[in-house]
């Protein structure tokens, strides 16, 4: 700090000097920065004139890479209700949305490299239905599944109790056909033309009800009913009806005439056959006629 001395002229108006006057004449003071100080003091406003500028000039670079406008962020477009994406997105975390559809006319894809997990939530945040799609898995949790056609028709429907079909027609193609550990309730049962249809059950029984009645049929080939141990055709009330031209039974056993008299201990009948093709049994030692023709072969 340095000082100075001054000695100011008298005053032309003939009035003595003031003593205030010698005091701030003999002490002049000079306040500042100097120096080292000073030399710092510009650097530094240097510096932060360099970094604003820098941080200007990035934010106005950040700003057009990332298409910043008023009325969105590059492709994705703030809209009245929502926001509008032109293009693809890439979700690198969960993703919670009400609604999710594309514009009109256009598809929408959703894909992941790994697996993808629709999932809803009850209003306790309870798991209510998910659906996984993973490496060589479709997988669907829920308890009623059903998929219905434009016109609202449900084409197939499975829940708890039941599986429902409503397509026209069932088509079972493999090669192992198809297999039910129950009961199945159908009104037709047939193959695909040129195939054979074959009902099988490799260890246990197979029955086929109908109220009012059963009908197999064959309009381009064969039949075949082949069993183990034996096959039996019963009528509770009705009668068995074998209508062809020919009836063969090639495999009957042959017995071997003897003059001897027949034990009572195997009774042997002879088969005899109505007009009509009714059959029925008469003693071996009688011939194929009865008294009451009329009610036998009525």
């Amino acid at each position: 700090m340095k000082t100075s001395e001054a000695v100011d002229p008298p005053d032309s108006g003939g009035h003595g000097p003031d003593p205030n006057d010698g005091f701030r004449g003999r002490y002049n003071f000079r306040i500042g920065i100097y120096g080292w100080r000073k030399r710092c003091l510009y650097v530094l406003i240097l510096v932060l004139l360099v970094m604003v500028i820098v941080n200007l000039a990035l934010t106005l670079w950040v700003l057009k890479v990332m298409e910043f406008s008023s009325e969105g962020m590059g492709q994705l477009k703030i809209v009245s209700g929502g926001l509008r994406l032109e293009g693809k997105a890439f979700v690198l975390n969960t993703l919670i949305a009400s609604s999710i559809k594309s514009r009109t006319g256009q598809p929408i894809i959703v894909e992941s490299s790994r697996n993808l997990t629709l999932s809803s939530r009850s209003k306790n945040g309870r798991l209510n239905n998910m659906i996984f799609l993973g490496n060589d898995r479709f997988e669907c949790l829920t308890n009623n599944f059903k998929v219905m056609d434009d016109r609202g028709m449900v084409l197939f429907a499975v829940d708890g109790r039941e599986v429902v079909v409503g397509s026209e027609l069932l088509r079972v193609t493999g090669e192992g056909g198809a297999s039910f550990s129950g009961s199945v309730q159908t009104t037709l049962v047939r193959a695909e033309p040129g195939n054979d249809l074959r009902l099988e059950s490799p260890t246990r029984s197979l029955e086929i009800h109908g109220p009012q009645g059963v009908h197999i049929e064959s309009r381009g080939g064969k039949m075949k009913i082949i069993s183990l141990n034996d096959i039996s055709f019963r009528s509770e009330v009705g009668s068995v009806r074998l209508e062809a031209s020919s009836v063969v039974m090639p495999l009957l056993p042959t017995a071997i005439p003897t003059s001897k008299p027949a034990s009572n201990k195997n009774e042997i009948f002879q088969l005899c056959v109505c007009n009509n093709g009714r059959l029925f049994l008469v003693p071996s030692h009688l011939h194929c006629a009865a008294e009451d023709d009329d009610r036998i072969c009525r």
